[in-house]
């Protein structure tokens, strides 16, 4: 087994997990406590990435990372093209739909009845966010963290667009799996395709414990 490409995908599936985490709960609470024209092609966008093909997104990445056209220019954004963190990003942006759909949910659950309880005893609005909304809409939120990780660990076709499978520096386990069935390694590959469904059994026991215990 290629334990550089495991470090590799722990390593990019940390960054990506964190982004996920605070960019999905954020437009989750927005998109659940907000109306406003146009939220329904906002979240038509949000979605996209788990619809269209992984190639598709990445070549929609490749525009906006690369620093030598209109978009990577305007951003001002520094050359992370076949990088690790180019890697992140792209497990990022195809995890981040599950975290906003779950975060969403889970705060639109929440009774409204104990928000307002809490704001006429004189807590701000951050305070009833961090003391009412966030402990009871905790375990959904929980739950897409855990999905949105889980789908970044796996990335595959938006990560080979935007950084390549070079062994020791952008090279994950998915890809390294796909260069070891080219090869015909298929011991290392049988190796890998075991880890990487534990991991993904176990996430998605650990989801649906979270759910159980709502």
């Amino acid at each position: 087994m290629s334990w550089s490409a495991l470090s590799i995908s722990l390593r990019v599936t940390s960054l990506a997990t964190i982004l996920i985490v605070l960019v999905g709960l954020s437009l989750g609470v927005f998109l659940a406590r907000t109306r406003f024209p146009g939220k329904t092609i906002v979240e038509a966008l949000i979605n996209l990435p788990l619809v269209l093909p992984p190639t598709v997104v990445g070549y929609y990445l490749l525009q906006v990372l690369g620093v030598n056209n209109p978009i990577g220019r305007w951003l001002h954004l520094p050359a992370i093209l076949f990088t690790w963190p180019a890697a992140a990003v792209a497990s990022f942006v195809v995890g981040l739909p599950l975290m906003v759909q779950a975060a969403r949910a889970a705060v639109a659950s929440v009774d409204p009845l104990l928000e307002s309880a809490a704001r006429t005893l004189g807590s701000s609005e951050l305070a009833v966010f961090w003391r009412v909304t966030l402990p009871l809409a905790r375990r959904g939120i929980l739950a897409g963290g855990v999905l949105g990780a889980a789908r970044a660990f796996g990335e595959f076709g938006a990560t080979l667009m935007v950084a390549g499978s070079i062994p020791g520096r952008t090279q994950t386990l998915p890809l390294a799996i796909y260069d070891a069935v080219q090869t015909r390694d298929y011991g290392a590959a049988n190796r890998m395709v075991l880890l990487t469904s534990v991991l993904a059994f176990l996430s998605l026991w650990g989801v649906r414990r979270l759910g159980e215990g709502r």
